[in-house]
């Protein structure tokens, strides 16, 4: 199995499979990740070819883009692709699994079984937070034709993986629906402290963003 080779066409596939998307699922929204869960792999000592190759793979199963109820077929034709490339078996199994649980999902999903798992969760996680995870919200937001802010619009609570993928929001009620949560939801060490940076940069964002909103500043 040629690890290098392997990655480099995972790379490929992906930026062909995502070069148009405008929703903040982009194709350097793949960089940013891999390049995070590289990092976090290792200074944890975990399998880098795993974390790499999930990170790369871990939007094209996502139901944000191909569409509620479509995950296990997504799912599926990964593992195709995978096996037409001539990964380990264990591996796929591994890389499926990370891809398959990994997602935020209004908060409902279970807990990532391995290291390398939680490491891709987080390296996609950081990605939601601080200055980029803002530009990201908005873009998705305009994508999904959601308006910026309505103040009549309460942030969503308890919602079902349903509920949190179709139900009515806006850009600044996915901060408190998801986003400020993230924080305390890490895995890592290394991630919980990026983290925790990114948040606090989102809260002064909220408040200047309040201020404007009301003419104060």
């Amino acid at each position: 199995m040629d690890k290098k080779a392997i990655l480099e066409a995972a790379e490929n596939f992906v930026k062909e499979k995502l070069a148009a998307d405008s929703s903040g699922h982009d194709w350097w929204h793949i960089y940013r990740v891999t390049k995070s869960a590289e990092k976090i792999a290792q200074m944890e000592s975990a399998n880098e070819f795993i974390c790499t190759l999930a990170a790369l793979l871990h939007d094209l199963a996502d139901e944000k883009l191909i569409g509620i109820g479509n995950e296990a077929a997504g799912l599926t034709k990964i593992g195709e692709w995978l096996r037409q490339h001539g990964v380990a078996e264990d591996d796929i199994t591994h890389v499926i699994e990370i891809i398959g649980t990994m997602s935020f999902k209004g908060g409902n999903q279970s807990a990532m079984k391995t290291l390398e798992g939680k490491i891709v969760q987080d390296a996609d996680r950081l990605d939601a937070l601080g200055a980029v995870g803002i530009a990201r919200t908005f873009a998705y937001s305009g994508a999904k034709g959601q308006l910026s802010h309505d103040p009549t619009l309460v942030p969503r609570e308890n919602m079902t993986a349903e509920e949190y993928r179709n139900g009515k929001s806006t850009a600044i009620n996915h901060f408190y629906e998801k986003l400020l949560k993230l924080k305390d939801l890490m895995n890592t060490d290394y991630a919980k402290e990026l983290a925790a940076k990114r948040h606090q940069f989102m809260v002064r964002f909220l408040e200047q963003f309040y201020e404007e909103w009301e003419g104060k500043r």
